[in-house]
C-alpha cells in the first residue's frame, strides 16, 4: 500500500531530504520510502522505485513529495511525526550555530553582501542554468556544485565568464580552494605557494592532501569541472585559471590536474603551460607519460603529482622516478583465481585504480560505464559516486549504505580476493567514515576466514590532520578492523597488486624538448579574477547550508540564498524570466510607475447621483454596473445576483423578487464592469443610475474615481441583500446621505485630502481594507464641522452624523474610490509590469498591469478562509467578490496587514508575529515602499508599493487580499471576514502576454 503527502512550496535541499529518506526507510513498517521535491527528474526516481503515485505525479516541483509503502496505514502519522522532527532538528541546529545572513532572492543577497566576489552553487541541475547566468550577470565569479547541466549551457556560460572576464568553476565541481578558504566538499589544507587547477574534485583532493602532508601546502586549488577539457568547452576554465596563477604572485608553482582531456585540447593547454614563467606540473588520468615536455613535469599518478609539485615548491631538482617503497610486504599471495574490486567514493581515484589495474595486468583500456570504471573477468573497479548510484540518494561520501552493500555483495562472491576501497575526509562528508566501514569490514573478513577464504582490505584515507575527521584517528580506526592502509590511492593498488603477485613499476622520465604551436603571448587576466585569487572570498551560498561552515571558519564571509525553484519549478515561467532579466529599462519603468502611485494627491470632493457623472448609466438599455472583470449573468454568484436583484427593485425596473429574476434572466440588463467606467464597487459591486457616489478627484492631473457609499453591515446590498430594509437604506443614502456630505464637502477648501488622512489613521491600526475605525473617525473629524455649517434640517444633520459615528468601514468606500483615482493615474503610464487593478467577480480573479493596457488577464477565484459569524461555516462561504482589492493594488488591506494588529485575528491570521510575516511576505513581490503611508510597527517602513508580476511569478508569492465573506445564496448577506490569495494563473498569464509584447517567445 502507498501513501502519500504532499507538503505545497517547501522547499529542502537534497541531500537533506536523502538522509531524512535514509532514516525513515530505518522505521519499523516501512518497506520503502522516497522524500524529494516534485521535479520531473525525480518522479522518475519515484517511478523507477514503483513509488509514483498520482498525487505524486502531480506534484509541482517546488512541493515536498512524501511516499510510503507500507502493509500498516497508522504508519503514515510516524513517518509525518519524524519527517517534522528531522526538519525541525535542522532549523534547531542552525538556529543554534548562529550562521550566516540568509537571503531569499538576489537583491536581498547583493543587499547583505554588496562587495560579493563568488556565488557557491549547489541546486538541482535542471534548474540551474538560468540561476548561473544570472550570477554572471550580477558580476560574480561562479563555483557550481551542482551537476546535470547540460552541456551546451556548459559551453554558453563559459564562454560568457571568459566575456566578462570572471571564472565559471563547474559544473559539477566537487572541491576547490580559494585564497586558502577550502570550498563545498574540501579538505583543510595548508597554506602554501602551490597553485593548483583541476577538472577533477577527487582528484584535487588526493593531490591537496598528500601535498599537505609532505610539509607542502596550497594557496588556490580552482576546481573546473571535470568537462572543461571537452572538445566543445575548449578548456575555457583551466586557460583562464592557469593565466590567472601564473600572475598571482604568491603561487610559485603551479599544478594541473585533469580527467582524460580531448586531444587537442590536452594540446592547447600544455602550449600554454609551457609560456608561463613558472615551473609545471600536469596530470592528465589514463596517459602514461614517457617523458617531461619541455617546461612541464607529465605525472603518471596522483601521488606522483604531488611529489613532483613540492619538489618544485621547495627548489628541488625533479627526480627521473618517483615510485616510493610501500609500507607493507605480502608474504602470502592470493589464488590465481581471486581478483582485486575497487569500491570507490571517488570518481577520479577510481579511475586512478582502473587505469593501474588495466596497465599491470594488460587488461586494456579504463572505461566510464554504469558506473563501473574497470570491468574485465571478475576485476571491477566502481565509481559508486555515478548517477547510477546517487539517483535519489546521497552521494558515498555522505552515506556508506550503498558501499557497505556492495563490500557485502562482493565479500560472498569466491572470486574476490582484494577490496580497495577509499575513505574522503573534510568538510561535507561523512562525519566519521572510518567508523562507518570499519565494523563492515571486520564482519566481511571474519564471514570469509568462517569459511575458509581470505579476503583483504587495503585503503587510502584522503584528508589532513587538520580534517574534522581526524586523519591519524580514521587511520587506526580502518586498520583496527584489519585494513592495510596505504599513505596514497596510488600506494593501496600497488599493495592490491601485490597480492597477485604483480609489482607495479615505473619508468624513468627524462625531459625532452617541446615545440610550442602557439607562439602568441600570453593574455592578461581580468581584474575580477585577480582580485578574486588576492583576497578572501565573499560568497553567496546558493542551496548547501552546510557549505558555509568551511568559508566562514577560514574567514571568508557569506550570505545563505535559500533558493528554491523559480516560478515553483515552471520551466516555461523559469525561461520568460530569465529572457526579461536581459531587457533593459523594465525597473526604471516600473520606479517609474512607482513615482506616480506616490505622487498622487486624491481628495474627496463631492458626492454625485452615478448617472450625472458615468455616461454608461444613462443607455436606453438598463445598466448594472458590477464589480470584477466582465462576467455574464449566468457566470455570477449568489452575492452578485442579490445585488442586481436589490438594485432591479431600487430602480423600480421590478417589483418583486419574481419579476427583477425573469427581467434578468431575460437579458434586459446590461452589465458592464466598474472598472470600465472609471468606478468600484464592493463585493457584488452593484451600482445603479439613481444610487448616490463617492466623487474623489486625483490632483495630481485631475483623474477621477467613483464608489458607491458604505451601507453598514449586516443585511446590505454589497454582500447580496435585498430585502425592503436594504433598499429603503439605499433610497435614503441617495436622497438624504449623499445631498448632506455633498453641501458639506463644498464648504471645504477643495475637499479632503486623503493622502493625510490615511497617513494619520495608519498610525492608528487601520489598513484600510478590512480595519478602517481609526480612519472612518477621522473622516467624521474632518466632516462633521461642515455638516453642522450646511443650510439642512437639523434632524438630518443629526441622522447623517449618527450613521457616520455608527458605520465604522464607512471610510472603506472612500479608500477603494481613492485607489481608483491612483490607479487609474499611473495606468497612463503604459510601460513596466506593475500590477494596476486586482479585482474579482465571484467567479474570476481579474488583473491589469500597466504595460498592457486595459487586457484583462483572468483565473477562476479562490474562497477566503477566516472567521465565520455564529452559525455559519465554511461550506457557507461563496467566492471572493469585489472591486476592494482596489487597496491591496495601491498597498493597504492584507498589503499592510502588520498595521492592523488588532484585525489580523479576526480575519484569521493568526496574532501580530503572523501579520508581520505576512507584510515581509507582501515586500518581496513589489518594487519599493510608500514613504507618504509610513507604519510604525513595521520600523516606519512605507506601505508596499508596485506588485511587480516578474516577482509574483519567480516567487510563487500572490497578493494576499483582506475581505468579508458572503453567504453563497443570494438574500442572505455578509457571514464572515478573512482573507483570500489572488491565483497564480493571473499573473502568469500577463507575463506570457509582457513577453510577447516585448518580442520574447
Amino acid at each position: 500500500m502507498l501513501q502519500t503527502v504532499i507538503k505545497p512550496n517547501s522547499y529542502q535541499d537534497s541531500i537533506n531530504l536523502m538522509l531524512l529518506t535514509n532514516k525513515i526507510n530505518t522505521l519499523d513498517g516501512v518497506i520503502q520510502s522516497q522524500i524529494m521535491m516534485g521535479t520531473d527528474a525525480n518522479k522518475d526516481i519515484y517511478k523507477a522505485a514503483g513509488l509514483l503515485t498520482d498525487e505524486a505525479a502531480a506534484a509541482n516541483p517546488s512541493d515536498m513529495v512524501i511516499v510510503v509503502e507500507s502493509d500498516d496505514a497508522a504508519i503514515l502519522d510516524t513517518v509525518l511525526a519524524e519527517t517534522e522532527a528531522f526538519l525541525a532538528d535542522l532549523s534547531v541546529k542552525k538556529e543554534a550555530a548562529g550562521g550566516p545572513a540568509e537571503a531569499t532572492s538576489w537583491e536581498e543577497a547583493i543587499a547583505q553582501l554588496p562587495d560579493a566576489n563568488m556565488a557557491l552553487f549547489s541546486i538541482p541541475g535542471e534548474y540551474a542554468a538560468p540561476e548561473l547566468e544570472r550570477a554572471l550577470d550580477l558580476g560574480l565569479n561562479v563555483f557550481s556544485f551542482t551537476d546535470n547541466v547540460p552541456l551546451e549551457d556548459e559551453v554558453r556560460l563559459k564562454q560568457k565568464a571568459h566575456e566578462k572576464g570572471l571564472l565559471f568553476m563547474g559544473p559539477d565541481c566537487g572541491t576547490g580552494v580559494i585564497s586558502s578558504v577550502p570550498i563545498a566538499f574540501t579538505n583543510v589544507i595548508n597554506p602554501g605557494n602551490i597553485g593548483i587547477v583541476g577538472a577533477s574534485g577527487t582528484g584535487i583532493q588526493e593531490v591537496t592532501c598528500m601535498i599537505d602532508r609532505l610539509g607542502g601546502g596550497c594557496v588556490h586549488a580552482i576546481g573546473t569541472g571535470g568537462r572543461d577539457l571537452n572538445e566543445k568547452v575548449g578548456a575555457v576554465t583551466v586557460k583562464d585559471a592557469i593565466v590567472a596563477l601564473e600572475n598571482h604572485e604568491p603561487t610559485d608553482v603551479i599544478c594541473v590536474i585533469s580527467k582524460p582531456p580531448a586531444p587537442e585540447v590536452r594540446d592547447e593547454v600544455v602550449d600554454l603551460l609551457e609560456k608561463c614563467t613558472k615551473p609545471v606540473v600536469a596530470i592528465f588520468i589514463g596517459e602514461k607519460p614517457e617523458a617531461h615536455q619541455g617546461k612541464v613535469y607529465l605525472a603518471h599518478t596522483l601521488e606522483e603529482t604531488a611529489r613532483i609539485a613540492v619538489d618544485l615548491a621547495n627548489g628541488n631538482p625533479v627526480k627521473k622516478n618517483y615510485l616510493e617503497p610501500l609500507d607493507f610486504t605480502c608474504d602470502e599471495p592470493l589464488p590465481e583465481d581471486k581478483t582485486v574490486t575497487g569500491l570507490y567514493s571517488g570518481g577520479t581515484l577510481a579511475g586512478e585504480a582502473a587505469m593501474m589495474i588495466t596497465e599491470a595486468l594488460n587488461l586494456g583500456s579504463i572505461i566510464k560505464e554504469d558506473g563501473y570504471m574497470l570491468r574485465h573477468g571478475g576485476y571491477d573497479v566502481i565509481d559508486l559516486g555515478d548517477d547510477v548510484y546517487t539517483q535519489g540518494r546521497p552521494h558515498p561520501m555522505i552515506d556508506p549504505e550503498v558501499r557497505i552493500k556492495m563490500m557485502r555483495d562482493y565479500c560472498d562472491m569466491d572470486t574476490t580476493g582484494v577490496i580497495v576501497f577509499d575513505c574522503v575526509l573534510g568538510y561535507g562528508c561523512h562525519p566519521d567514515m572510518a567508523s562507518a566501514l570499519a565494523p563492515v569490514i571486520a564482519e566481511c573478513k571474519a564471514k570469509a576466514a568462517a569459511e575458509g577464504r581470505t579476503i583483504q582490505f587495503v585503503g587510502t584515507v584522503v584528508g589532513t590532520s587538520h580534517d574534522p575527521q581526524d586523519y591519524e584517528r580514521s587511520i587506526k580506526i580502518l586498520e583496527d578492523a584489519g585494513a592495510i592502509m596505504e599513505p596514497s590511492n596510488a600506494m593501496a593498488v600497488r599493495a592490491a597488486l601485490e597480492f597477485k603477485g604483480v609489482h607495479f613499476t615505473e619508468e624513468d622520465r627524462e625531459v625532452v624538448p617541446y615545440e610550442v604551436k602557439d607562439t602568441s603571448p600570453l593574455p592578461e587576466p581580468s581584474e575580477a579574477v585577480m582580485e578574486l585569487l588576492t583576497t578572501k572570498p565573499r560568497v553567496i551560498n546558493v542551496g548547501v547550508e552546510s557549505f558555509n561552515d568551511p568559508l566562514r571558519a577560514y574567514g571568508a564571509e557569506s550570505v545563505q540564498y535559500t533558493w528554491k525553484p523559480m516560478a515553483g519549478g515552471n520551466k516555461r515561467m523559469i525561461h520568460l524570466l530569465t529572457e526579461l532579466a536581459k531587457v533593459e529599462g523594465i525597473d526604471e519603468a516600473n520606479e517609474r510607475i512607482c513615482q506616480r502611485f506616490k505622487e498622487s494627491q486624491p481628495q474627496l470632493v463631492d458626492v454625485v447621483v452615478a448617472k450625472d457623472v458615468i455616461p454608461e448609466l444613462n443607455r436606453e438599455k438598463k445598466t448594472l454596473l458590477h464589480a470584477g472583470p466582465p462576467i455574464t449573468w449566468e457566470n455570477m454568484q449568489g452575492p452578485m445576483r442579490g445585488s442586481c436583484i436589490g438594485a432591479a427593485l431600487f430602480e423600480g425596473w421590478a417589483e418583486t423578487e419574481e419579476e427583477a429574476v425573469k427581467m434578468l434572466e431575460a437579458g434586459e440588463v446590461e452589465f458592464i464592469p466598474c472598472h470600465h467606467c472609471h468606478a468600484v464597487g464592493p463585493m457584488g459591486g452593484i451600482t445603479s443610475a439613481n444610487m448616490a457616489v463617492l466623487k474623489v478627484v486625483n490632483q495630481a492631473d485631475g483623474t477621477t474615481a467613483y464608489c458607491t457609499m458604505n451601507e453598514g453591515i449586516g443585511k446590505v446590498l454589497r454582500f447580496g441583500a435585498y430585502s425592503q430594509e436594504v433598499v429603503d437604506r439605499l433610497h435614503w443614502m441617495a436622497d438624504e446621505l449623499g445631498p448632506v456630505l455633498a453641501k458639506a464637502l463644498k464648504l471645504s477648501d477643495g475637499g479632503i485630502n486623503l493622502n493625510v488622512l490615511i497617513a494619520r489613521a495608519i498610525t492608528q491600526g487601520d489598513e484600510f481594507h478590512q480595519r478602517n475605525m481609526a480612519a472612518t473617525l477621522n473622516f467624521l473629524k474632518e466632516v462633521a464641522p461642515l455638516i453642522v455649517k450646511t443650510d439642512v434640517p437639523e434632524d438630518a444633520k443629526e441622522r447623517v452624523i449618527q450613521f457616520l459615528a455608527d458605520t465604522d468601514q464607512f471610510f472603506l468606500n472612500i479608500m477603494m474610490a481613492m485607489g481608483k483615482s491612483i490607479v487609474d493615474y499611473v495606468r497612463k503610464d503604459e510601460e513596466g509590469c506593475v500590477v494596476s487593478t486586482m479585482t474579482r467577480n465571484g467567479y474570476e480573479f481579474g488583473v491589469r498591469v500597466t504595460g498592457l493596457g486595459d487586457q484583462w488577464f483572468c483565473a477562476p477565484v479562490n474562497t477566503p478562509i477566516g472567521l465565520y459569524f455564529t452559525g455559519f461555516t465554511a461550506e457557507d462561504g461563496c467566492p471572493d467578490n469585489g472591486d476592494s482589492a482596489i487597496c491591496e493594488t495601491v498597498g493597504v488591506g492584507g498589503m499592510a496587514m502588520v498595521a492592523a494588529p488588532g484585525v489580523t485575528r479576526f480575519v484569521g491570521a493568526g496574532g501580530f508575529e503572523d501579520a508581520l510575516n505576512i507584510s515581509n511576505e507582501m515586500e518581496k513581490i513589489c518594487v519599493e515602499h510608500n514613504p507618504n503611508w509610513s507604519i510604525p510597527t513595521w520600523d516606519f517602513k512605507g506601505t508596499c508599493l508596485g506588485i511587480d508580476i516578474r516577482k509574483v511569478v519567480a516567487t510563487g508569492i500572490t497578493p494576499l487580499i483582506n475581505t468579508g465573506i458572503a453567504h453563497k445564496n443570494a438574500g442572505v448577506g455578509q457571514v464572515g471576514a478573512g482573507t483570500v490569495r489572488a491565483p497564480l494563473a493571473c499573473f502568469e498569464q500577463a507575463l506570457e502576454a509582457y513577453c510577447a509584447k516585448l518580442g520574447i517567445e
